[in-house]
């Protein structure tokens, strides 16, 4: 009679125990629940906001989504900076369009990019689906000063240490247009995709690109540091990432010396202890410089556009390619790893001989590769008038919630020759 209790006694603890269980696994998800919903109401707290995406988006986490991956083309807000010189935009415009910015319709396009002959084609983006805010501007020499003298080198710049210093602005001056932005209208962006004017797309921007507190930029063409032709993060990451110009005096204080954009960019990360994720990217960036080929050790090949990539932001051009297979595989066995590295394996990467200028017939090479669509892009800009030319970035401005750069009159009539009295 005595041991009747006992049972019970267990059997009580035991219902016990399987009641508090239940109890938790009715408790956890509210609560999870309420985190979320308190989430959705915060827009300024940047470290929030990746976690909500996340919780939102990632089909792991237990709620249903329509994409498996961390962003959302119709739910994350996503701000797309935009930099550099128009040089070869009627190439590389269309394709940003295309495959960066219909891609994901609802991101918001920040441009920033200096005041040349070449500005006029940037008439293109009338076709981008939301433009934020667009910075056209008269480029000025950027006070060097014995910070970036330290950090910095002249070696293998064009334009030696200014030209660094340039760039830094171009892209610390778009995160100021963000954040601009943002504060006046009372919300944080939970991603950033800062990409360049002359980069060519070959492919739309995967979703798998968005890592939450990991910045992802491209693979190859390192230079001793990390490829900075492109990058993603959330806010919190981009922001770091874009502080190009204001982050040398902590870069400095880490002993870090006579460092190229790349090295520097790298040096940037770890010492604010960002971390990266290095992926292949279809694009690579457009360029009119010459060099040796076959490309030396520390040499720079030039890969050609019809390329199957992806290139993740190597040189490129379009061309007739004079290396393909067995002559890829002796040219890049030799180049260093973490130089101008390109991926070339499964007969990837063809390229060309860049010791002269773009081959006559270079157009029909483009349009061929680029397809019918971008390549009638090219052929508009080509025979662009003054007064369409004007009427495109009206047509801009009207679509713009900031518009600080000259007149539509002023920027046609560098580009084309023609007076503003000619309108």
């Amino acid at each position: 009679m005595v041991k009747k209790p006992q049972k019970i006694n267990v059997f009580i603890k035991k219902r016990s125990e399987v009641d508090w269980r239940l109890l938790f696994l009715v408790i956890v998800p509210l609560s999870l629940f309420f985190l979320v919903s308190s989430l959705s109401f915060t827009h300024n707290d940047s470290v929030l906001v990746p976690l909500r995406s996340f919780i939102f988006s990632k089909n792991s986490s237990g709620f249903k989504s329509s994409s498996p991956y961390l962003v959302d083309g119709e739910r994350s807000r996503i701000a797309v900076c935009l930099v550099g010189g128009a040089r070869r935009f009627e190439l590389t415009g269309p394709s940003i369009v295309e495959n960066v910015l219909k891609r994901y319709p609802n991101a918001d396009l920040f441009l920033n990019c200096p005041m040349d002959k070449n500005a006029f084609k940037l008439s293109l983006l009338k076709t981008a689906p939301r433009l934020a805010s667009v910075r056209i501007f008269a480029q000025k020499p950027v006070p060097e000063t014995q910070e970036q003298v330290r950090v910095l080198t002249a070696v293998n710049s064009p334009n030696g240490i200014q030209g660094l210093l340039q760039y830094f602005n171009l892209v610390e001056g778009c995160l100021t247009m963000i954040e601009s932005h943002q504060k006046q209208h009372n919300f944080t962006y939970d991603w950033v995709v800062r990409t360049r004017v002359d980069g060519y797309w070959s492919a739309p921007l995967h979703p798998e690109n968005f890592v939450a507190g990991r910045y992802t930029v491209p693979s190859g063409s390192v230079y001793g540091g990390l490829n900075d032709r492109l990058g993603i993060g959330d806010f919190y990451t981009s922001k770091i990432a874009l502080s190009r110009l204001s982050l040398i005096p902590e870069i400095d204080k880490a002993g870090y010396r006579q460092l190229n954009s790349e090295s520097a960019f790298k040096a940037q990360l770890t010492s604010l202890n960002i971390s990266y994720f290095e992926n292949r990217l279809p694009f690579c960036v457009v360029t009119d410089r010459k060099y040796k080929f076959p490309p030396a050790h520390l040499g720079v090949p030039v890969a050609a556009m019809s390329s199957l990539g992806p290139l993740s932001g190597a040189k490129c051009r379009p061309c007739t390619p004079t290396c393909k297979d067995r002559c890829v595989a002796n040219v890049m066995s030799s180049l260093g790893k973490r130089w101008s590295w390109i991926e070339w394996g499964n007969g990837t990467l063809e390229l060309c001989n860049a010791k002269g200028g773009w081959k006559k017939g270079w157009e029909k090479t483009f349009d061929r590769v680029a397809g019918k669509k971008l390549g009638q892009e090219r052929k508009r800009v080509n025979d662009l008038k003054f007064e369409e030319c004007v009427g495109d970035f009206r047509e801009m401005i009207r679509m713009a919630i900031k518009w600080e750069a000259p007149t539509a009159e002023e920027i046609c009539g560098l580009g084309l020759g023609m007076g503003i009295t000619q309108i």
